[in-house]
């Protein structure tokens, strides 16, 4: 008897899909500099529905985690899957939150984050560590001003909710059958329609603060396109079409650019808008981009490319984008003057993204992956 690896084998990728994270992490990006000068008014965003983004990924999630693991439940314990997933995201979690430090005193506004300037280091290195272990924090431990459950790097609040969606998975729904899969995805359905639709704001932005209402909508953000990305998977409904990512690239960069739909007197009208994108349209493309294949060897390299750099730009950009628009709002920068030092922002935060991927997500993967996913094999 010899000891050898039995380690589950990773499927192949979809690669398209890679790439289409890509594009909408990037958007989000744009989506935050722009953001910056509009004063904390939706209305007169420019790159309008960004934030529907988040809820693409949730979809994304839901297909990638069923294609990987629902047919290895046999082989694969709670604990294991959890690993995995922890393997997977929480590096460059930890990295986000050391970045949001380090930013942190660059980041000082009298205007937009007084509490900045005096916030003692003891405090904002403890906000630090929290945020390694991605434990949100109540709004009486906030260090910024904006009520986040992860003041140093905002974004991390959507991989707090990730991390519920994969243990709500590992524990009920990956035993249901796709039926009652099926009417629980209605009831999600129903649910974000009637925040949306019949709501106070007609969009689903927020989910960031640890208070019942910025839960509510944290979970209706979640619910519906994380697991009907699951029940996509499980059903096998693809779609073939040539120039598959491309087409779906430029779906996925309408949809997130349109301009706001309505205005004060008529919130339901854009809330019908992201309910028909997170219900119908994000679905079509997922269905679009798994079924289709990538022949041209210049779509691949911008796919793996584009999947590669995808979570870490979305986790390590906002750190700049709170100092940004810090400048902004100091020195009352108009759009024209500050959207130079915005596109240097994209290009940074692409860089950095580049940088961590390679010399810390990478190695530290690799590493983990090695020390716990061994298997005992006869």
């Amino acid at each position: 008897m010899s000891s050898v690896s039995n380690a589950i084998k990773p499927k192949q990728h979809y690669e398209i899909l890679d790439g289409l994270r890509g594009v909408a992490a990037i958007i989000v990006v744009a989506f935050h500099v722009f953001e910056a000068f509009t004063g904390g008014n939706r209305f007169k965003q420019i790159i309008n529905h960004g934030y529907l983004a988040v809820d693409f990924f949730f979809l994304l999630s839901g297909f990638v985690v069923a294609y990987a693991y629902d047919d290895r439940w046999g082989k694969m314990t709670q604990w294991e899957f959890y690993k995995r997933r922890l393997i997977r995201l929480q590096p460059m979690v930890i990295m986000g939150s050391i970045i949001g430090a380090l930013f942190y005193y660059l980041q000082a506004s009298d205007i937009l984050f007084p509490m900045i300037s005096d916030m003692p280091v003891w405090k904002v290195l403890l906000v630090m560590l929290i945020g390694c272990t991605l434990i949100p924090l109540t709004p009486s431990m906030d260090i910024r001003g904006w009520a986040e459950m992860h003041p140093l790097n905002g974004p991390a609040w959507s991989l707090f909710f990730e991390y519920i969606a994969n243990i709500l998975y590992a524990v009920f729904f990956r035993k249901l059958s796709n039926k009652v899969l099926a009417v629980f995805v209605f009831i999600f359905a129903a649910m974000l329609i009637n925040y949306t639709v019949l709501g106070p704001k007609g969009d689903v932005i927020g989910g960031w603060s640890l208070n019942l209402e910025q839960m509510n909508v944290g979970f209706t953000r979640l619910l519906f396109p994380f697991f009907a990305g699951i029940l996509l998977n499980r059903m096998g409904k693809l779609i073939h079409v040539k120039g598959a990512f491309w087409i779906c690239s430029l779906l996925i960069t309408a949809v997130l650019m349109i301009p706001r739909i309505g205005d004060e007197n008529s919130l339901w009208m854009n809330g019908l808008y992201e309910s028909f994108c997170i219900i119908l349209m994000f679905p079509l493309i997922v269905s679009i981009g798994a079924g289709g294949q990538i022949t041209n060897p210049f779509s691949a390299k911008i796919c793996k490319w584009l999947g590669e750099i995808s979570y870490p730009i979305y986790i390590i950009h906002y750190p700049l984008i709170y100092w940004y628009t810090a400048w902004v709002v100091n020195n009352k920068v108009s759009l024209e003057d500050g959207i130079g030092m915005g596109a240097l922002l994209l290009v940074a935060s692409i860089v950095i993204a580049y940088l961590c991927l390679k010399l810390y997500d990478e190695p530290v993967r690799n590493w983990l992956q090695k020390k716990f996913q061994k298997q005992k094999a006869a």
